[in-house]
């Protein structure tokens, strides 16, 4: 296993949005990942700089054996692990895959993570680390007031949802268990660059770009609590190189925005940042379109317990983030239609 100094992280999705996002700033910091990701048509091996320090595969979680291989090969300090099917809408679609890659994908990692730490040293068994990276939706829906925190029960509302409740149980349970050192946070809804077309954020800024109707569910009214995606990787640094074995961790920006307010705000944007092009004024392509089934209300989350007792909170400015996020979207878009080339591919 490395050094302190020297350290290597196993990163399942580490393609993906979020986990992509981690493991460049593991590189600023001068670590190295080993990056396992089934490449579906939420990530994207470009989303990681082409480095020596990233040893990347092709692979499911579910593979015990890839799995097993890794963890003996690289002997990481730790596991940071993202991978996950994360749409809510296909989750309605078809629950199955959540239950595969969320649920038993958990499972498969929780397993070959203890066997590989139960053959470590006893300096290296303390200071390995499984961290899983879940989300707030697992809480259920909030009325007007009040947030999520550590203490609120599961209530989850879509099979999503369920799926990542059910894994946020088994790691628990490997920790209740077994010994095995976990780590657990839930996050409020990201934002940033290199995130899949199909969310909420990218997906309205490229359809205006297309001059298309922007859907949005039901009256507009729905609340996430949002958060800059290089914050959220920063508080996921502080949870796993300091947080305390065993607990949960609540990570939010304390930033709340309805979904119409946020499509204007991108389409102000928009029409200032692509001027030139020639379309309609952005705003009078927003459409409301029947609501999503089971769609919570509202979410936001109370981030006092990892900033009292880790020091974490976001540097980002929301409005700022959102601009250079919408700027990386308008210069980017031979990697957005890459990614929706194939996920046309894979549904059909």
């Amino acid at each position: 296993m490395d050094t302190e100094a020297s350290r290597t992280w196993l990163v399942t999705g580490g393609a993906g949005f979020i986990g992509s996002c981690w493991g460049r700033l593991a590189l600023e910091a001068g670590e190295s990942v080993v990056v396992l990701d089934k490449l579906t048509y939420a990530s994207d091996r470009s989303s990681l700089p082409s480095d020596s320090r990233v040893q990347f595969f092709q692979g499911d979680i579910c593979d015990e054996d890839l799995v097993a291989e890794l963890l003996e090969r690289f002997q990481p300090s730790g596991i940071l692990h993202f991978a996950a099917e994360s749409h809510v809408d296909r989750s309605i679609e078809g629950p199955g895959p959540f239950v595969q890659s969320n649920v038993v994908g958990t499972c498969t990692l929780l397993d070959c993570s203890l066997r590989y730490w139960e053959e470590l040293s006893q300096n290296q068994k303390d200071a390995f680390r499984f961290l899983h990276v879940s989300t707030d939706e697992v809480y259920g829906s909030l009325g007007p007031t009040g947030k999520f925190d550590e203490h609120c029960k599961f209530e989850p509302n879509s099979p999503y949802s369920a799926s990542k409740a059910a894994a946020d149980h088994f790691v628990r349970a490997y920790h209740q268990t077994f010994g095995l050192p976990v780590l657990s946070t839930h996050c409020c809804n990201n934002f940033g660059p290199f995130q899949n077309p199909e969310k909420l954020i990218p997906r309205m800024i490229m359809q205006a770009m297309r001059g298309e109707h922007l859907p949005v569910f039901g009256d507009g009214q729905n609340v996430r609590d949002w958060l800059y995606v290089e914050d959220h990787c920063r508080a996921l640094n502080a949870v796993v190189k300091s947080g305390v074995v065993g607990e949960t961790y609540c990570v939010g920006a304390e930033e709340e925005q309805n979904n119409l307010d946020l499509v204007h705000m991108v389409c102000e944007l928009l029409d200032e940042l692509a001027a030139d092009l020639p379309r309609r004024p952005c705003a009078e392509l927003i459409e409301f379109v029947p609501d999503r089934l089971g769609h919570d209300r509202r979410y936001a989350i109370d981030p006092g317990k990892i900033t009292s007792q880790l020091g974490w909170r976001p540097q980002a400015d929301f409005r700022t983030a959102l601009r250079k996020t919408v700027q990386w979207y308008l210069d980017n878009q031979d990697w957005v239609k890459r990614m929706e080339t194939r996920a046309a591919e894979l549904k059909g």
